[in-house]
């Protein structure tokens, strides 16, 4: 099967127990198959662990979910050594991070140190525990959740370690017929538990990632690319601007969206649809522009509308 008919059934297995959420789902996807890293940012009760689940299901991922806490310790993200008094000897126990997809819930709760041991094994794919270092699984994914609305006892992510998120989605509200049908399924399947059944084959997501790197993208869509990295960094309202790794996270995410929807090739459009969630949350924002309530998400969005595209063939 093409990578479209696959994506297009992990995301018809998952709609069966995620209502709506379409844009989210499809943006989640396209950054896994991207080989990167996503950050649910909303507040609670809004379906974010459900999706991460959900995902990983479908895609035959092991998962694992970390609830971020204060007290922390890195160790408890990486594993550690523990003595074993049958052996005589320190034995390595891993952590949760060893598994195909992580989910990171209320990744702002738990102290910079762990942060950065999470966020540097998002980065590198392994892990250093006392001088030895372990791989981890192939492929490897971190969905995070944050709550944004929240700041006593929370430590934001700074900038720098927000930019190794590939995307950052908002999931927002549903509408009130979307809120009915999920009070409706839940009756109906008469268990809070939710299932959805494998939709990849063992090993398949790591071919499917592989077969991207065959979408084509035009000088003239990586010259679009850059501009709008660049722009960012002009805009009066910005401070710091989104850096080179924001126009690469553009490209591979456009590339995904290419290929799910059946080309080898990259259209203006397909960045345009990730444009916001690459880039919005690579902004370092002057302090007059926090204050008066201007976000990332609403310069990425104007500067959508000023940046010109590339001409039309």
């Amino acid at each position: 099967m093409s990578v479209e008919v696959e994506a297009k059934a992990v995301l018809d297995e998952v709609g069966k127990v995620v209502v709506g959420r379409q844009r989210s789902l499809r943006l989640a996807l396209a950054a896994i198959l991207a080989g990167g890293h996503v950050l649910l940012e909303d507040v609670p009760g809004l379906g974010k662990t459900l999706i991460a689940r959900s995902l990983a299901q479908a895609l035959r991922l092991d998962f694992r979910r970390l609830q971020c806490t204060p007290d922390l310790l890195p160790s408890d993200v990486t594993g550690s050594f523990l003595y074993d008094p049958s052996d005589r000897d320190f034995t390595f126990r891993p952590g949760p991070i060893f598994t195909g997809l992580l989910l990171a819930d209320e990744i702002n709760r738990t102290p910079p140190k762990t942060q950065s041991a999470l966020l540097e094994a998002m980065q590198e794919r392994q892990v250093t525990v006392e001088g030895t270092t372990f791989p981890l699984a192939r492929p490897f994914h971190v969905l995070a959740t944050a709550n944004p609305i929240e700041y006593e006892g929370t430590y934001p992510l700074p900038e720098a370690q927000l930019d190794r998120f590939l995307l950052r989605l908002d999931i927002g509200y549903p509408p009130p017929d979307e809120e009915v049908e999920v009070l409706r399924r839940r009756i109906a399947r008469q268990q809070e538990e939710t299932e959805v059944p494998p939709v990849l084959a063992e090993n398949r997501l790591a071919e499917l990632q592989q077969e991207l790197e065959q979408t084509t993208v035009d000088d003239d869509v990586l010259r679009y690319c850059v501009d709008l990295a660049v722009a960012t960094r002009k805009h009066p309202a910005v401070e710091v601007g989104a850096s080179p790794r924001g126009a690469q996270a553009l490209t591979l995410v456009s590339r995904a969206l290419a290929t799910m929807d059946g080309r080898s090739y990259v259209l203006p459009e397909d960045v345009k649809e990730c444009a916001v969630p690459a880039l919005a949350h690579r902004l370092t924002l002057r302090p007059e522009t926090w204050t008066s309530g201007v976000t990332g998400v609403e310069i990425v969005t104007e500067l959508l509308g000023q940046v010109p595209g590339p001409p039309s063939s």
